[in-house]
């Protein structure tokens, strides 16, 4: 019986692989500890290394001491093998983060996108911008993942919907695609702060949570089996629109402040809330960082009853706040909507606040397109 004579081609890619994301995760390393962690002999090691050293993506780091004989070479990614970016874009502002295939944030600048009439002529500038920072060249971009407010369509990867970036439309994408000449994906914001607490947050190592996202506007991202949900329309997480009692039911999907949920605790609603109460303060989240127990019991409340619906339609492990809001209340306020939940529902999911540190839609973006760079360059090595 003839052998494949594809499989030792697929053998040595799939070992390359295995290595690229040892050195990556737990690198520099040594050859010898690179074959014992990888199963494979001293000799296929080294072999290994020189195919991926000759290929520009792994290079000498340094020395590690042995016993008597030499030291031992130290192997690690080469972080220059390819750079992503990741984009935040608000209708006030367009947020662009590169980072090298490490995962290295190189620079991030903040842009005003003029008056948003042109995304892709917007996004091109900011994009340049930040390689110009980073002194890199727009060649060197090997993909781009753009997060942004709105329904995006799973299916053609276009902005399906958005309420405040009306420009933001079927088309886009393939312009987008067009002009930078490299992969470009548009996501959810909210999905992409779910990535974020994924890789780096209070849901690490965790596969089955939500991120309730309370700000201006109310969001949800899901995340099951570790992969995020998007519905077979790309609306899963639209919790701005659910229906709760005493609040008038959604009549125009048209205008998110008619949103039952999104009544209910939004901005205009808390501070509504507030000054009921006789605070005062800046902005709202303000108002919820230095509230009273009272006045945070019944933010807690609310958001509670989002929370809770989300809980018994899908039962996850853990629930994290974000958002200003979510911020702004950290444990205090995660605690108390933990604890009203449980008088809501049978199920009781650990609710706690955001971990992620900066621009958490940033950082899920740049998780995401390196995600799809290292597929690319790491599967691809022989």
């Amino acid at each position: 019986m003839s052998r494949d004579p594809g499989t030792p081609r697929l053998l040595r890619r799939l070992n390359d692989r295995a290595a690229l994301e040892l050195l990556l995760g737990d690198g520099p390393l040594t050859r010898a500890e690179l074959g014992e962690r990888t199963g494979l002999s001293k000799v296929t090691a080294g072999q290994l290394l020189a195919r991926l050293e000759e290929r520009g993506l792994v290079e000498v780091a340094g020395e590690r001491a042995g016993g008597r004989g030499p030291h031992a070479a130290l192997y690690a990614v080469v972080p220059s093998s390819a750079y992503v970016a990741g984009l935040e874009v608000l209708p006030d502002s367009l947020t662009v983060g590169v980072a090298d295939i490490t995962g290295r944030v190189a620079v991030e600048v903040t842009l005003d996108p003029a008056n948003g009439r042109d995304p892709v002529k917007a996004v091109h500038a900011a994009v340049r911008r930040a390689c110009d920072a980073a002194d890199i060249e727009l060649s060197q971009l090997r993909s781009f993942v753009i997060g942004t407010r709105g329904v995006v369509d799973p299916g053609t990867g276009d902005v399906r919907w958005s309420y405040d970036l009306p420009a933001w439309h079927v088309g886009v994408l393939a312009s987008l695609r067009q002009t930078l000449g490299a992969s470009v994906t548009i996501e959810n914001d909210v999905n992409l702060v779910a990535l974020a607490e994924h890789r780096y947050g209070a849901a690490a190592g965790v596969d089955d949570f939500v991120v309730i996202w309370a700000g201006v506007g109310q969001g949800l991202g899901v995340m099951l089996g570790g992969r995020p949900h998007r519905g077979i329309s790309g609306a899963a997480g639209e919790i701005g629109w659910l229906p709760v009692p005493g609040e008038p039911l959604p009549s125009d999907v048209s205008q998110p402040q008619s949103g039952s949920y999104q009544r209910l605790v939004g901005h205009d609603a808390l501070r509504g809330l507030a000054v009921e109460r006789g605070l005062s303060g800046a902005t709202v989240p303000d108002l919820v960082r230095e509230g009273d127990e009272d006045f945070l019991d019944e933010v807690a409340a609310r958001l509670a009853v989002g929370a809770a619906a989300v809980t018994v339609v899908l039962d996850p492990e853990l629930i994290v706040l974000s958002g200003d809001v979510g911020r702004a209340g950290g444990e205090r306020l995660a605690v108390k909507v933990q604890r009203a939940v449980a008088r809501m529902c049978p199920s009781r999911p650990a609710v706690v606040t955001t971990k992620v540190a900066g621009n958490a839609v940033l950082r899920g973006a740049l998780v995401a397109a390196l995600e799809q760079a290292r597929e690319q360059v790491f599967s691809d090595t022989v």
